[in-house]
C-alpha cells in the first residue's frame, strides 16, 4: 500500500474528532439533530482550516445508514465516503471546472436521483475561481435544487463570490485553529506515530504552520521522513532555514550594544546558511513587539515568545520610544521586501540602521557614586564660601565632618599585548585523528568526545570567544584568530575542542595538520589552555547530535568511566 500523507491518514471521521471549529461543529449537529437541513451551505475561511473536511464529514452524517446526524464509519456509505469513492457525494475543483459549459452539466445531472445514499451532495472547492457566467448558469439550481440536492461550496475568499450567490446559502466562517488545539492534534499523532518529540519542536510547527491544521500536519510530515522519524528542534530549524530564538536575542543585543562587527559576522553567516531573511524579519519584528508589551505593563504573562531573562536582558537594553523606532525601521523593511527580486540587500541596510540608533547606555557604578561625592564636596563650600578664601580652599579641607560613601571597586582586566603571546611549538594531537594532511575523527570517537565534554569549559569559552579577535595583526597568529573567531564551540572537555562552522571551507582550514600549531597557540594564549581542536560543519553538527541523542534515548552511551582519550604533545 502506497504512503498516505498524515493529514490524509489522520482526517478526523467524527465532528468530535475536529480541531477546533466547535461553533460550527456544535451548530451543524444541532441542525442535523432538529432536521434543519439547509440546501446550500458555503464554508469560508483560512486555508487547512477543515473546510473540505466539514463538508465530508455533513455528506457522511446525511447518508449514513444508522440515520440522520450519524457516522458510524462501518455502513458501505460512511466507508464509500471515506474512500472518496461514493458516487453520491462529488467533489469539484472549481479552479479548473470553472466555465459556463461545465456547471450545465452539473445541473443536467442534479435532477437525477440518488445512487447508494439518502442525499447527492456537492462539494465545491475553491469555488471563488468560477466565472461571472459559471455563477450565474448556477444561481437558479442554488437557490431552488430537488429535495435530495445539497450544495456545499468552500472558498478562501468569500468576498469574490457574488452577492447573489453568498445570500443563497447559510454561511459558516472557519477561524484559524488555536496553537492549543494544533498542539494536542500534533502530540496525539506523534504518540500513535511513536515518535520521539520535543516541545520546542512542535512550537516551531505551530509558528509556521499559522493556524492551519492541514500545514501543520505537512510540515510534520516533512520533518519525520527528514529525521529518521524523531522530532527536535533543531531539524525543523535545518529544513525551514530558521533561526533559533536564542540567535535572534543574540542578534538584537549586539544591535543595541551598536557592535557592527558582530551583526554583520551573523548577517553573513545568515546569507551563507540561507536564512529565511523575511521569517527572520518578522520574528525580529514579534521579539521587539514583546519587549514594548513588557516594558509597558511589566507583565510577564502578555509576553509570547521570550522566556524571563530574555526579555528582561532585552527591555534594559531599549526604552519604548528606541522599541517603536526599530518596530518601525522594519515593517518599512518588510514593505520593501515586496517591490524588489533578492530582498537581502534591503535587510543589510535594515540591520546597520538598526545598529546605528543611539541607545541609552547604563553609568557604571563608580561613576554615579563619585558624582554623589563631588556634589557633597560642592554643597559643603557653598555653605563656607563667606568664611574660607579661596587659598583656604586648596589648602585646608572643605568637609570637617567624616563623610562615608562606599565606592565600588572596579576590577578592570588587563590590557592585552602582543609581547605577552607565548608560542608553543609541540602542538596537541589526539590519537587517531591523523589522517593524511589533515584530521579526521570518526563517530565513534566524536561520541566519546562528546560524551566526556564539559559543560563549564564550554561556558568560559562561549562568555570571552570574542577575546579571540586581540589577536588580529599578530605578526604569526593573525590568521588563526580569524579563521577560530568564525567558529562556535560545539563540544569542550579538557583537552579537546570542537567547533562549528557554517562553511565547509573553513572546516577543512582549521582540520589542516599545518594550521593546528597556530591555532593551538592561539587559544592558549587567550584561555589558557592547551587543547586539540577540530571542526566540524553544521549539517554535520546536526547528524552528530542527533546520533548522540538516539544513544541517550536507548541508554547505549559509553560509560565515561571506560572513555580514554590519548594525546601526543602534552
Amino acid at each position: 500500500m502506497a504512503y498516505k500523507a498524515l493529514y490524509r491518514k489522520y482526517r478526523p471521521n467524527t465532528f468530535d474528532e475536529v480541531a477546533g471549529q466547535q461553533h460550527i461543529v456544535k451548530t451543524i449537529k444541532n441542525a442535523l439533530a432538529t432536521g434543519k437541513i439547509a440546501h446550500a451551505y458555503l464554508f469560508a475561511g483560512p486555508r487547512g482550516t477543515g473546510k473540505t473536511t466539514m463538508a465530508k464529514l455533513l455528506a457522511k452524517a446525511l447518508n449514513c445508514d444508522e440515520g440522520i446526524g450519524k457516522q458510524c464509519n462501518e455502513c458501505k456509505n460512511c466507508i464509500a465516503i471515506n474512500e472518496g469513492t461514493h458516487p453520491d457525494v462529488l467533489e469539484i475543483d472549481a479552479a479548473s471546472n470553472n466555465g459556463v459549459d461545465e456547471v450545465r452539466d452539473l445541473i443536467d445531472k442534479v435532477k437525477y436521483s440518488t445512487i447508494l445514499g439518502k442525499y447527492k451532495v456537492y462539494i465545491i472547492d475553491e469555488v471563488h475561481m468560477m466565472t461571472t457566467g459559471a455563477f450565474n448558469a448556477l444561481l437558479k439550481t442554488l437557490e431552488e435544487p430537488p429535495e435530495h440536492v445539497i450544495f456545499i461550496l468552500a472558498t478562501t475568499e468569500p468576498h469574490k463570490i457574488l452577492p447573489t450567490i453568498l445570500s443563497r446559502c447559510q454561511r459558516y466562517d472557519f477561524s484559524k485553529v488555536s496553537d492549543d488545539d494544533i498542539r494536542n492534534r500534533l502530540k496525539d499523532i506523534l504518540e500513535k506515530e511513536n515518535v520521539v518529540y520535543n516541545e520546542a519542536a512542535i512550537n516551531l510547527i505551530i509558528k509556521l504552520s499559522e493556524g492551519g491544521m492541514r500545514d501543520a500536519l505537512s510540515i510534520l510530515d516533512q520533518v519525520l521522513a527528514y529525521s529518521s522519524n524523531r522530532l527536535i528542534e533543531d531539524d525543523v530549524l535545518d529544513i525551514f532555514a530558521l533561526e533559533s530564538t536564542t540567535e535572534k536575542v543574540e542578534l538584537l543585543t549586539s544591535i543595541g550594544k551598536g557592535d557592527f562587527t558582530d551583526v554583520l559576522d551573523r548577517l553573513k553567516s545568515y546569507v551563507s546558511r540561507g536564512t529565511d531573511i523575511k521569517r527572520l524579519t518578522d520574528d525580529l519584528l514579534v521579539l521587539l513587539k514583546d519587549v514594548l508589551i513588557y516594558r509597558a505593563t511589566n507583565r510577564f504573562d502578555f509576553v509570547e515568545q521570550l522566556n524571563k531573562k530574555e526579555i528582561s536582558a532585552l527591555s534594559s537594553l531599549f526604552n519604548e520610544k528606541q522599541t517603536i523606532e526599530m518596530i518601525d525601521i522594519l515593517m518599512n523593511a518588510l514593505k520593501d521586501y515586496k517591490n524588489v527580486t533578492s530582498i537581502t540587500p534591503i535587510f543589510e541596510v535594515m540591520l546597520l540602521k538598526l545598529s546605528s540608533l543611539k541607545f541609552e547606555k547604563k553609568e557604571p557604578v563608580t561613576e554615579v557614586k563619585e558624582a554623589a561625592v563631588s556634589e557633597i564636596k560642592e554643597e559643603k563650600v557653598i555653605e563656607n564660601a563667606a568664611e574660607i578664601s579661596p587659598i583656604a580652599l586648596k589648602e585646608e579641607p572643605v568637609v570637617k565632618e567624616k563623610v562615608e560613601v562606599k565606592i565600588q571597586e572596579v576590577v578592570e582586566e588587563p590590557t592585552f599585548s602582543f609581547s605577552s603571546v607565548v608560542l608553543n611549538e609541540k602542538p596537541l594531537i589526539l590519537n587517531g585523528a591523523e589522517h593524511e594532511e589533515s584530521y579526521a575523527i570518526d563517530d565513534n570517537m566524536m561520541i566519546k568526545i562528546m560524551a566526556t565534554s564539559k559543560k563549564e569549559i564550554k561556558t568560559a569559552l562561549l562568555d570571552s570567544w570574542k577575546k579571540i579577535k586581540q589577536l588580529n595583526g599578530h605578526p604569526i597568529l593573525d590568521k588563526a584568530s580569524m579563521l577560530l573567531i568564525d567558529g562556535h564551540p560545539l563540544v569542550a572537555g579538557n583537552k579537546i575542542l570542537i567547533l562549528e562552522y557554517p562553511l565547509d571551507k573553513a572546516v577543512t582550514k582549521v582540520n589542516t595538520q599545518i594550521n593546528q600549531k597556530d591555532i593551538q597557540n592561539v587559544i592558549f594564549n587567550m584561555f589558557g589552555r592547551k587543547m586539540f581542536v577540530y571542526a566540524v560543519s553544521r549539517r554535520e553538527s546536526i547528524r552528530l547530535q542527533k546520533m548522540y541523542m538516539d544513544l541517550v534515548q536507548v541508554n547505549k552511551l559509553p560509560k565515561i568511566s571506560d572513555i580514554s582519550l590519548e594525546f601526543k604533545g602534552e
